[in-house]
């Protein structure tokens, strides 16, 4: 009898610690290209999060907006009808408008340690200001800039006039205090508009711009880190909860600063591959700005750190602290734009 019973504990010790959890299949939601690198990001998010449950956490990624417009993403993860997205914040103006220092122009400098200091920084915002959802981590793609159609954007006072799809809230505001006109639409749908003339110009990355075939229909790229756009990965709530605390510990191991830093850096060296690609493409002029031109493209920018500051207030954080812990927190990953 007690030879079975230290059978039956050895059996018990050796059996794998999942063994017990329920098996999940996640539905993972982006809508940009599945050629574009953020796809193999998230299959490799997904890889990582299989292989750390022991197999009981499956996910498969829907690309393209297959299961939702992109400014729906982060309520679709809310909602279930996607386990984790893919959310620009930045889509929804004033809903969001602490992470939003991350869009701030001149600030960041680098893809990779840009992601790892915003995520390392946003982590104890993320509670209140993304509730609805499990916040899994942010990241930044590279510094860029202008592409117009119409006219080269050297000065703020170029703006004027023109018709711009900024890249998020920040950009639309600073287009329209330059006196230009802001066109509302996601990335998949902005060759559409500026082939049809409903708009003259992009804030743009320079892969992406090449990857939504936008360099066909411009001509002047500004080559100056600019801006950059914050993302996050998001996950529903109940998913989440509903899992094992071994489970938990398999996602929350790969929604991680570090793991910002990779999704960060694999995106960053695709774009920066994009400023030769459009270089060597005829009809395009890549120009950078002067000292002298970017010194005037920063003091345009800087009613924006009010705007944002006033929001940031608004949603209970202390903009001059929150601001200060981020270049602090940029700077510790070699990411603080000079």
């Amino acid at each position: 009898m007690r030879k079975a019973c230290l059978a039956l504990l050895l059996a018990a010790s050796v059996t794998p610690a999942f063994a017990q959890d329920k098996t999940f299949d996640l539905k993972i939601s982006h809508w940009v290209p599945a050629s574009h690198p953020l796809q193999k990001s998230l299959e490799d998010w997904a890889a990582a999060v299989e292989k750390d449950s022991g197999g009981t956490i499956k996910g498969k990624v829907f690309p393209a907006q297959q299961l939702g417009k992109a400014f729906d993403h982060y309520d679709m993860a809310r909602d279930g009808i996607a386990d984790v997205t893919y959310v620009n914040p930045g889509y929804q103006p004033g809903r969001f408008p602490i992470v939003g220092a991350g869009e701030l122009p001149f600030l960041i400098s680098d893809a990779k340690g840009g992601s790892m200091g915003l995520d390392a920084w946003y982590r104890k915002y993320a509670e209140k200001e993304m509730k609805d959802v499990k916040y899994c981590l942010a990241f930044v793609h590279s510094p860029s800039s202008f592409h117009s159609k119409t006219k080269k954007i050297v000065m703020p006072e170029d703006v004027k006039g023109m018709k711009i799809r900024p890249a998020h809230a920040t950009m639309a505001n600073f287009v329209t205090s330059l006196g230009g006109t802001n066109v509302q639409s996601s990335a998949p749908e902005v060759r559409d508009i500026i082939e049809r003339g409903v708009a003259d110009g992009v804030t743009f990355p320079w892969g992406s711009l090449v990857l939504f075939g936008i360099d066909k229909v411009t001509r002047y790229d500004m080559e100056a880190p600019l801006y950059t756009t914050t993302f996050v990965f998001v996950i529903n709530k109940d998913k989440y909860n509903a899992m094992s605390d071994k489970q938990k510990a398999a996602i929350d191991k790969n929604c991680s600063v570090e793991m910002a830093g990779v999704v960060g850096e694999h995106w960053g060296k695709f774009e920066d591959a994009g400023i030769d690609k459009v270089k060597a493409e005829s009809g395009h002029e890549v120009y950078k700005l002067t000292p002298e031109q970017t010194a005037a493209w920063k003091k345009a920018a800087e009613p924006l750190v009010k705007t944002w500051a006033e929001g940031a207030k608004k949603a209970g954080a202390d903009p001059d602290a929150a601001l200060a812990d981020l270049k602090a927190s940029l700077k510790k990953y070699n990411a603080l734009a000079e």
